[in-house]
Formats: structure tokens, C-alpha cells, sequence
């Protein structure tokens, strides 16, 4: 009985995590308009200040799947703000590499790539935690899940959604529902 009552918490422990995700993924394309009514600060900083509500997720996941002080929760919270702006910059770049390509494929491997990029920067910043895992194994399923969700910004351009997004919500749920698992104590 108490092991069914312990993965009938996980469960709606992961679920929880899951619609954090998802209304944080929905925020996030809404928050450009409010970032930029902020004078003087840094483009960089702009960029990481849009992943805002992932990163509170990220905190709240760190702070209570791990045995993680609360310093070490706000360090996972930086580090999904860094991750963002690695994401960002590697799907421009690769992109602006394949500039003979179809928009289509262009946004199918900037996704992957960007997708992989912030799940590896999350993975790499949140496994050197005190209470982080520092095998690979527990991380893998969030890269590939990173990775894959990620390719959805595919579908995004496609469907020429700017205020609204697949990518986001699918993305922040999936990767924080990893996150969570990789913590787990």
C-alpha cells in the first residue's frame, strides 16, 4: 500500500512539474513586450531574462526533488537563464549556417540543436550541484528529450506562430519532468 501511495505522489509530483512546464512555456513567448520596457540592459541579459518562468520551475523542481540548499536552487534557476541564451545562440548560428537549405529543414536542425544545447547546459550546470548526479546516465534521457523536443521550433515556423508556440510549452514541460527524474534522491 504505501509503495502505490508513494508512486501515485511521484506521478502527480511529475504531473505538477508537467504543467508548470506548460504554463511556463506559455509565458515565455508573451514576455519580449515586457523585457523590452526595461532601459539599458544588455541584449544577453534581455535573452536570459525571457526564460524566467523555466527557471523558477527549474528552482522549485531543484529545491524540492534534491537534497539542494537553497543557494544551490537559485545557482539551477542561473543556469536555466545561461542554458536559454545557449539554446538561442546555437539554433541562430546553425540556422545561419545552412543558409541554402529550406526554411523548413533550417528550423528542423536550429531546433534539434538548440533544443540539445539548453538540455546539455542544464544537464552539465545542475550536475555539479551538491546534490546533483554526476553520472551520465541520469541525464541522457533529458538530452535526447531536449534534442527532440526541440525540433518542434520546426513546427513553430512553419505554422508562423510569434506570440504563441509549440516549441515552449512542449519543451519546458518535457525537459522539467527529466530534470525532476534525474533529481530524483
Amino acid at each position: 500500500m504505501a509503495a502505490t501511495i508513494t508512486a501515485d505522489t511521484s506521478r502527480n509530483d511529475l504531473l505538477k512539474i508537467a504543467i508548470g512546464g506548460l504554463v511556463s512555456g506559455v509565458l515565455t513567448p508573451l514576455l519580449p513586450d515586457v523585457v523590452d520596457l526595461l532601459p539599458g540592459v544588455p541584449r544577453m541579459l534581455r535573452l536570459a531574462l525571457l526564460a524566467l518562468p523555466f527557471a523558477v520551475l527549474v528552482f522549485i523542481v531543484v529545491r524540492r526533488r534534491s537534497a539542494n540548499p537553497v543557494w544551490a536552487a537559485l545557482v539551477a534557476a542561473v543556469v536555466t537563464m545561461v542554458a536559454f541564451v545557449a539554446a538561442v545562440n546555437a539554433a541562430v548560428f546553425i540556422d545561419g549556417q545552412m543558409t541554402g537549405a529550406a526554411k523548413p529543414m533550417r528550423s528542423l536542425f536550429a531546433g534539434l540543436t538548440g533544443g540539445l544545447v539548453g538540455a546539455g547546459v542544464m544537464a552539465l550546470g545542475i550536475a555539479r550541484l551538491p546534490a546533483g548526479p554526476r553520472k551520465a546516465e541520469p541525464w541522457m534521457s533529458m538530452l535526447v528529450t531536449g534534442a527532440i523536443a526541440g525540433s518542434l521550433l520546426a513546427l513553430d515556423t512553419s505554422l508562423g506562430l510569434d506570440r504563441t508556440s509549440f516549441l515552449y510549452p512542449v519543451w519546458q514541460a518535457a525537459v522539467g519532468v527529466r530534470l525532476a527524474l534525474a533529481l530524483r534522491r
